[in-house]
């Protein structure tokens, strides 16, 4: 049975995928707005599973990802 920490962990680590893919295959623009906010909700939500499973490493580089995701919108909201 899956566990909660594993279910969040799937969310945000599909959301993350998804995203990737849908750039990968020129769906979204890297730039684009909905791109950036998956990378922020997704790298969001890994970011906590990997606080439930107090796995260090996998918090720092989630929590890094979800700042720049945030800045990314930020500046890209600014500029519109």
């Amino acid at each position: 049975m899956i566990s909660f920490t594993d279910l969040v962990g799937v969310t945000g680590v599909s959301i993350l995928l998804i995203a990737f893919l849908l750039n990968l295959f020129n769906k979204l623009t890297s730039n684009g707005l909905t791109y950036i906010i998956m990378n922020c909700i997704g790298a969001a939500i890994a970011c906590y599973a990997s606080i439930l499973l107090k796995y260090y490493p996998f918090i720092v580089l989630e929590a890094v990802w979800t700042l720049v995701s945030l800045f990314s919108l930020i500046k890209l909201l600014k500029n519109k």
